[in-house]
């Protein structure tokens, strides 16, 4: 059995729009995009350090898929890049074509049943990175055992939000924190 982990980052009130690029994710109007970008330096090293330097697969929603399979396999020769590319990447997607990143799958139909039973099955965590509309169903089904979050010392005002609907109240154990020098604090909280 494996755990499905996010890998988040957010503003202090929660955002996780479009956190690398100004056009990454407009949509609501949002202007905002870009906002973690001034704080990579610190955090990237951190995020590879805690998160990734471990095997691990991959669930993405397909916006998101689409923007790392833009990405990285292109950069093959980092570290970072090179397990990234070995993963098992699936993908929730009604558009099952165009999957070229290597090593991906389709997920589409019985979304949560078939969610469940990839954690049902032998290998590494499920990773996933980004993936907004993919995690509220996530929460909605109750199928995170894990938060992986990067609180960035940014107010964003409007935004896409980690917590988007009211969630099911539960109380998650603190596993593991600290900050960077540049006032990001990563915060990894499990299922009690």
């Amino acid at each position: 059995m494996r755990n499905i982990a996010i890998l988040t980052f957010i503003t202090l009130d929660g955002v996780m729009q479009a956190p690398s690029r100004p056009d990454e994710d407009r949509s609501g109007n949002f202007e905002r995009g870009g906002w973690a970008t001034p704080y990579w330096n610190g955090v990237m090293e951190q995020v590879h350090k805690e998160a990734m330097s471990e095997p691990y697969d991959m669930l993405f929603g397909r916006k998101t898929y689409d923007l790392f399979a833009g990405h990285w396999p292109d950069a093959a020769g980092d570290p970072v890049a090179d397990m990234m590319n070995a993963a098992s990447k699936y993908v929730v997607t009604s558009r099952p074509d165009n999957l070229s990143w290597k090593h991906s799958h389709a997920i589409s139909g019985d979304i949560a049943r078939k969610i469940s039973d990839l954690k049902l099955e032998d290998g590494p965590i499920l990773q996933i990175h980004g993936s907004w509309e993919l995690i509220q169903f996530l929460l909605a089904h109750d199928l995170i055992d894990e938060f992986r979050l990067w609180t960035f010392p940014v107010v964003a005002g409007s935004g896409k939000r980690l917590f988007e609907k009211p969630a099911k109240p539960e109380t998650l154990k603190l596993a593991k924190s600290e900050p960077c020098a540049n006032g990001v604090v990563m915060s990894i909280y499990r299922r009690g």
